[in-house]
This record gives C-alpha cells, sequence and structure tokens, in this order.
C-alpha cells in the first residue's frame, strides 16, 4: 500500500458520536430569531418550545395520544425520570449491551433497589430477544451508541403485552425506523442525530404510561427536577412548552433550524436513507479489507448510525493504544475528530453516520483512515 498522502480532505472533519455534526446549512445567522432575553414562560417562549414539541411529533410520525415533553439534563436526565416515576409496580427486565444500559441496570438496582431481571450482552452483541417477558416491564437501549449495536426491528416487542418499554433512543431517532406503538416511554436527545446543541431531552409517553403515572404512586421520593405529576395527576404543561426548568432560547432555536433542515432533505424517509447510504459505506470499506472489520457481530443489529469498528489484526487488535494514534493521526491532520471508542468500549474507533453527515466525507475519510493504519503499522514492524 501507498504510504503517501491521500489526494482529497473531507469537507468536513467532525464525526463525534455527541455532540454530533451539526446540519449542513448551520450558521449563526440562523439564531438570530430566537427568543432571547424573554422568560420562556412569556408567550413567545411557550409558543417556541410548543412548536419544537409539535414539529417533533410530525416529523417523527408520532400518534397523536401520545405525549412529548421538553425535560432537563438530555437523555439521561429524560431516561431517569421515566425509570423514577413509571417502575415500581411490575416486575422489571433491563436488557443492557453497552454502557448506557449498564448504566440502566446500575439506577435501578443499586439507586431505585428493585428486584430486577438483567440479561447483559458484550459489547458487538445483543441480548436474545426471543427470552424477554414483556409482561414485565423492559428498560433498554434501542441503539447502543458505545457498542454499535441495534435492535433489528420492533416486530420482537408483542403489541399485547401487560409490561411498559422504556427506551433510550437517542442514537436512533430521525436514523431509524421507531415503532412508537410498541414503546411506553421514549427518550432522545437534541444533540445527537440531528446535530442541535446540548442538556436538553425529550421524553415521549404512549397513553399505556400516562395511566401508569395516573395510577401508581412510587414509594421512593421523587426530586422536582424529575416530578410529572401532581395529586396524583399528570402535568400536563410539561407536555405543552412549560418545561420544569429554564431551557435556553437560544438552544431550543437551533433544535427548530435542525427540524427545518430534516424536513429539507426529505424527512424522515430522507434521514434514515442519508444514515443508511453512510454506514453502508464504511461496512463495504471493512467488507474489502482485513485488518478491520465492524464491532457488531450480527449485521442485522448493525448500527447506522455509531458504527464502532475494530482492528482485526491479532498483533493490535486489543492494543488500545494502537487505536488512539489513529485517532490522533486523524485529528493532527483535521480529517476526523473524536473517533476514538468509548472508554469502556473495546479497543477501536467509532465513526458517527447520522444523517447530517456526507458520505462523500465519510468515503473520503475512509482513505485517510487507511493512511493512518499502514503508517502506523509500518512504523511499528520498522522498529519492532
Amino acid at each position: 500500500m501507498s504510504l503517501t498522502y491521500p489526494a482529497e480532505r473531507p469537507s468536513c472533519p467532525y464525526f463525534s458520536s455527541g455532540p454530533c455534526k451539526k446540519p449542513s446549512n448551520f450558521n449563526l445567522s440562523l439564531l438570530q430569531n430566537a427568543a432571547l432575553s424573554r422568560s420562556h414562560r412569556a408567550s413567545v417562549g411557550k409558543l417556541k418550545l410548543k412548536a419544537a414539541i409539535e414539529e417533533t411529533r410530525d416529523l417523527l410520525n408520532i400518534p397523536s395520544d401520545f405525549k412529548i415533553g421538553i425535560v432537563p439534563a438530555s437523555d439521561t436526565g429524560a431516561f431517569e425520570m421515566a425509570m423514577w416515576n413509571l417502575l415500581g409496580p411490575r416486575e422489571v427486565e433491563m436488557l443492557s449491551w453497552e454502557s448506557f444500559g449498564s448504566g440502566w441496570v446500575t439506577d435501578c438496582v443499586n439507586e431505585l433497589k428493585l428486584k430486577a431481571t438483567v440479561k447483559v450482552a458484550d459489547y458487538g452483541n445483543i441480548v436474545d430477544l426471543s427470552t424477554v417477558n414483556w409482561d414485565r416491564d423492559v428498560c433498554f437501549t434501542w441503539n447502543g451508541t458505545t457498542s454499535g449495536v441495534r435492535i433489528p426491528s420492533g416486530n420482537i416487542i408483542p403489541a399485547n403485552r401487560a409490561g411498559l418499554t422504556i427506551c433510550d433512543a437517542t442514537s436512533a431517532v430521525f436514523a431509524m425506523d421507531i415503532p412508537w406503538k410498541k414503546l411506553d416511554a421514549t427518550t432522545f436527545s437534541w444533540q445527537k442525530v440531528l446535530g442541535g446543541e446540548a442538556a436538553h431531552g425529550m421524553l415521549i409517553l404512549s397513553p399505556q404510561a400516562i395511566e401508569r403515572l395516573q395510577s401508581y404512586s412510587p414509594t421512593w421520593p421523587i426530586p422536582k427536577i424529575f416530578r410529572l405529576t401532581k395529586n396524583n395527576s399528570i402535568i400536563d404543561s410539561i407536555f405543552e412548552g412549560s418545561t420544569i426548568n429554564t431551557p435556553s432560547m437560544l438552544v431550543v432555536e437551533d433544535y427548530l433550524n435542525c427540524l427545518a433542515w430534516a424536513r429539507s432533505v426529505g424527512g424522515l424517509s430522507g434521514l434514515i436513507a442519508r444514515a443508511n447510504k453512510n454506514a453502508k459505506a464504511i461496512w463495504d470499506f471493512c467488507d474489502e479489507r482485513e485488518w478491520i472489520d465492524n464491532l457488531a457481530k450480527d449485521k442485522s443489529t448493525r448500527s447506522n448510525t455509531s458504527v464502532c469498528l475494530q482492528f482485526t489484526d491479532t498483533a493490535i487488535s486489543n492494543d488500545a493504544e494502537f487505536a488512539k494514534v489513529i485517532a490522533k493521526k486523524l485529528e493532527k491532520e483535521n480529517i476526523a475528530f473524536d473517533i476514538n471508542a468509548y472508554r469502556d468500549a473495546p479497543p477501536g474507533l467509532r465513526i458517527w453516520c447520522g444523517g447530517t453527515v456526507e458520505t462523500s466525507d465519510i468515503k473520503t475519510m475512509l482513505l485517510w483512515l487507511e493512511w493512518a493504519y499502514e503508517n502506523e503499522r509500518a512504523s511499528r514492524r520498522f522498529f519492532s
């Protein structure tokens, strides 16, 4: 292989899995209509927040009888809010195949002190979904952001089930087909697939989850920042744009612009097609080379957003330093930023392929990845 620089460079080096690349049309002038210096409870602020909720509903095809709320603390806050308010009256099953799913297990068992059936799969694998008892309350991630493994289809979840499904879908929404009727509490954050800014989470509740909120009171105290009910009634204002804490109206404006950009590229179907095309460019690259492969063991579970890779050369496959060196080489050359694997994941790389990324940049970056790999392997052979 040639060790010379590739002839081209990506037009944009942003491949971070969160915060993710902003839409291609982003510039600060798009934020000039933000409701700055105004109360978020003033009519102008509430209209912006309500628009963010309803535009999300429309773009994602969320049923009209589902409630959508903007909540504090990103996806983490939204998912914790769901667990703290909904879990308790039924047996619980916790599914984990990456670091965030593992965190939800910890909070369920160690913080809420619930006895739960815990099913865990190693990075690159997914638990056997056919063994899940969906008459329990089941908590899981749709797409493992740190493992590159996703649920292959919503068909595994029965339409008629006694328990609630509580799903962290933060790196899946806007890039995958989410079967809303199969999910009762779904969470995501703005800084993932559409490249919005951080700190705000979205909580989407089915009629079944709403009924649970109104009929069940947890035995543990609920902090104000997590509180979804008052006097056994759901606080509807949260789902109409009156947030629990003060939101950033600048960030709200940015999210509205992200949603508008999403419409300009074909809406949900366009976003899914873009993510699939990006991911396929990497899958094809790996299929044609012996030294790198997808971390996901089963092709049907490969993520099309957070694509995780591992080096298959036995001399370096478990060498975390090698992967870090490759990532640093690409960062130094302004080719790819923030693509080293998540700290708890196996050594390797993680490349964001959501719809805001251009396929041409993915393909050009991969040429540089090969350049970095060949150069580092050559230098190690020389000094060995």
